[in-house]
């Protein structure tokens, strides 16, 4: 028989939580997460707790901040692809009456798992990541228990333990393609310049790339290619000079994780007189600005900034709206863009 007045206590007994955390999650108040907030109303609607008992489920979710946060520990600066990406992604949201707010997570947040001062999670609806690849941090994230996406993400990430969406360009495929007609041009051997295990989309990367050699019956010369920690490449100016002195043997081809790595090592390239492409071709990733400008134009890959800008939004959205659905790992088209440092592929 049904009791004949629901308190707060049989509320939190019926779901394994204290009494506290469902009073200040009926009540709106305190840091709880969106996730409980939601099964202690549910729950709430179902034993006919005071207000709650006029409600139906329709109604769960009707409470939002009309707020969402990005989060990111490195604002893309206007070469990089999230800057069109971003602009995408405020259009979308804010058609849906979304406001975007910026977080900066610092070296020290990260490494003391600290959420930045400015943050406050009981005041978003979502949180959209970028350029955040440190995977115990993303699951400090992911534990808030707020909808969120990834934008790219930590190699390491296992797809069934992450509580987030993930949107990502498309990278294995389309380096594959890019590899593949390097072989059939002509290339014989290969190098591959970046940390694979910087991030999951450069590490799809680079097993599109391995996937091309193996199918060709290339062997893969570790000797020829860079894949140092990627902290490194960023460590000194004449840090790639170095490394490329010290390959015995320089590949016909180099392919590289993105544009940046690929324009600096050009640089490297050319200040150990190696010309591009009649000694060696060269290609990236991104069709940024800076792969239209050097000399000669690189051959990269485009990515649809903007559409994955919007993409991120609507899967955003979709989880505010329905947080119990399947999570999603999405891949957005990209197309190889072929220029001068690879004249002999068309």
């Amino acid at each position: 028989m049904a009791k004949e007045k629901v308190t707060v206590q049989d509320i939190a007994d019926a779901l394994g939580i204290s009494r506290n955390t469902a009073s200040k999650a009926l009540n709106g108040t305190g840091s709880i997460p969106e996730e409980t907030r939601n099964k202690v109303i549910k729950k709430a609607i179902e034993l006919k707790y005071k207000q709650f008992a006029f409600l139906d489920n329709d109604q769960l979710l009707s409470k939002h901040t009309g707020n969402i946060a990005l989060l990111t520990a490195n604002l893309p600066n206007a070469s990089h692809f999230g800057s069109a990406l971003i602009s995408g992604l405020e259009k979308r949201i804010s058609s849906e009456g979304f406001n975007l707010s910026f977080h900066i997570i610092r070296d020290v947040d990260q490494a003391s798992l600290s959420l930045p001062v400015n943050f406050d999670a009981s005041n978003v609806d979502g949180i959209i990541c970028i350029e955040l690849f440190d995977k115990a941090y993303s699951e400090l994230i992911t534990n808030l228990g707020v909808p969120t996406i990834f934008v790219d993400c930590a190699s390491t990430i296992c797809y069934p333990d992450f509580k987030a969406d993930i949107l990502l360009m498309e990278n294995e495929r389309s380096t594959y393609q890019l590899t593949k007609k390097l072989i059939e041009g002509g290339y014989d051997s290969f190098g591959f310049i970046g940390d694979y295990n910087h991030c999951l989309s450069f590490n799809e990367r680079w097993v599109g790339f391995n996937r091309a050699l193996t199918e060709a019956g290339i062997p893969l010369d570790l000797d020829q290619c860079i894949v140092d920690d990627d902290r490194l490449f960023f460590s000194k100016p004449d840090w790639l000079d170095q490394r490329l002195q010290q390959m015995k043997r320089l590949p016909s081809a180099f392919v590289c994780a993105n544009d940046y790595i690929a324009v600096s090592f050009m640089k490297a390239l050319k200040n150990n007189n190696v010309s591009i492409p009649e000694d060696v071709a060269v290609c990236g990733f991104d069709n940024g600005p800076e792969s239209r400008i050097v000399e000669p134009h690189l051959t990269t890959v485009h990515i649809y900034s903007n559409e994955m800008g919007v993409k991120a939004a609507e899967m955003l959205l979709s989880r505010i709206n329905d947080p119990a659905r399947p999570y999603q790992i999405a891949h957005i088209f990209t197309k190889p863009v072929i220029r001068e440092t690879t004249p002999r592929i068309g």
